[in-house]
């Protein structure tokens, strides 16, 4: 009916926590699986995590109606949204000599591990190449990064590329760019914007690397958290160039303890994950993650690596914040100090040039009255001489009142013009442009 094939749809679109315990070293892998997965590919991953061949895997748990291999999680009858499953590994039965001898007969004889090897090999289906040992990675997929990766920026471009093609879309946003550039994003910016830096070591030939990229580094949980608090940079240490290359940057940066840990890391003990908090001094790498992981615990050891961060961070945001509240005060006070010499400055200016505009009127003032007093003496000189009273001619003795109230009086002869009267006025320091002659009966402005 429509709705059996409605509830089908959506069990193959939900997501399956099958938690495996691996009997033998009593580990246990919290696993997530979408519905659609198949029983098959649960079971390679196991055989990834444990090297425990598909055929040797002898499991409890399953529910009764999970009767073939290439059943999805939806319809194998799963307990949702979690079950348990236990996993060992299956004993060889001993072998009769008989069948020893007929063994030895065999040209194509294997030993037990080859005959693993090939084994699953043909089960699976892969060619011959994987058969004898070659990686099949290598065989089947392109290279995380260009074999000898001069231009960081770009390997990381092809990293993230090859990582999406390998295991979709959810995964951490890597950092595009050098080492050099990832810290300064992560560690120089101001307090409250620094994070955690967490470089992922890829390997290729490592058995952990699928399941930890799949499982872990995929996790919607994981993804979330290193996106909020971390910057995330990679590198792939598959070929000998690129990870001589990294053990190089790693000395640079972090110390030659910290290279010699990584230089020592087995294979399959990679992928490793680094947690680096750039400190004052030094960067410190908080932690080391190997590969043989689980969510919950990668998820404990960045949360425990956060709250290290964090408590630095606070410490870091007060210094900051006073540091800022000391160059503010010192700031508004070189700014007082700025606009107070500035204004030192104006009133000085303004004085001066109110000293040099006095200067300047007194000196127009001084030649003004040095002009005044030639003239006034120019006319004295070259006024004709007062006449006697007993002079012949007749005579005009004039009384002139100045606007001070004080008198002057001289004798005119009645034949001069009225100009010579003008010229006495203004050698007495009254010139005619500036003053009125006025008669006094009738009154009127002889000046005109």
């Amino acid at each position: 009916s429509f709705n059996h094939f409605r509830s089908l749809q959506e069990s193959l679109n939900q997501n399956f926590m099958l938690i495996v315990t691996h009997r033998e070293v009593q580990r246990e892998y919290n696993l997530n699986f979408s519905g659609s997965s198949t029983i098959q590919e649960v079971k390679r991953n196991v055989y990834d995590l444990t090297s425990i061949p598909v055929r040797h895997q002898l499991w409890e748990g399953w529910p009764p109606s999970a009767t073939d291999d290439s059943m999805t999680l939806a319809v194998s009858g799963l307990t949702f949204p979690c079950h348990r499953l236990t996993v060992g590994r299956r004993s060889s039965p001993v072998q009769t000599r008989e069948q020893s001898e007929e063994q030895c007969t065999d040209v194509h004889m294997v030993s037990d591990s080859d005959g693993d090897d090939f084994e699953d090999a043909t089960e699976f289906g892969v060619d011959d190449g994987e058969m004898f040992g070659v990686a099949s990675s290598a065989m089947r997929k392109s290279p995380m990064m260009p074999e000898n990766a001069e231009n960081e920026g770009d390997a990381l471009l092809q990293f993230t590329a090859e990582f999406s093609s390998r295991y979709g879309d959810c995964h951490p946003v890597y950092f595009i760019g050098s080492l050099e550039a990832a810290f300064q994003e992560a560690f120089y910016g101001k307090a409250r914007d620094r994070k955690l830096l967490a470089i992922y070591l890829h390997h290729d030939e490592s058995v952990l690397t699928n399941v930890f990229c799949s499982q872990m580094l995929c996790a919607e949980s994981i993804v979330s958290y290193l996106s909020q608090n971390f910057i995330t940079w990679a590198w792939d240490m598959t070929k000998e160039a690129n990870r001589a290359r990294f053990l190089t940057m790693c000395t640079r940066h972090f110390g030659s303890v910290v290279a010699q840990t990584i230089r020592t890391q087995k294979t399959d003990q990679f992928p490793l994950f680094l947690i680096i908090m750039g400190k004052r001094s030094s960067n410190e790498v908080l932690n080391v993650i190997q590969g043989n992981t689980t969510v919950d615990e990668l998820m404990m050891r960045l949360m425990a690596a956060m709250e290290i961060f964090s408590a630095q961070q606070q410490e870091d945001i007060k210094d900051e914040d006073e540091r800022e509240a000391r160059e503010n005060v010192k700031r508004e006070q070189d700014e007082a100090y700025r606009i107070s010499l500035e204004a030192d400055r104006a009133k000085r200016e303004a004085q001066e040039r109110e000293m040099a505009e006095q200067f300047r009127l007194e000196q127009i003032r001084k030649e003004q009255e040095e002009e005044r007093e030639a003239i006034r003496l120019s006319l004295e000189q070259s006024l004709p001489p007062e006449p006697k009273e007993e002079s012949t001619e007749s005579v005009s003795k004039l009384r002139i009142r100045t606007p001070s109230g004080e008198f002057f009086e001289r004798r005119f002869l009645a034949s001069s013009k009225l100009q010579v009267v003008f010229d006495f006025v203004a050698s007495k320091g009254y010139p005619w442009e500036e003053y009125k002659l006025l008669g006094t009966f009738p009154k009127r402005d002889v000046s005109k």
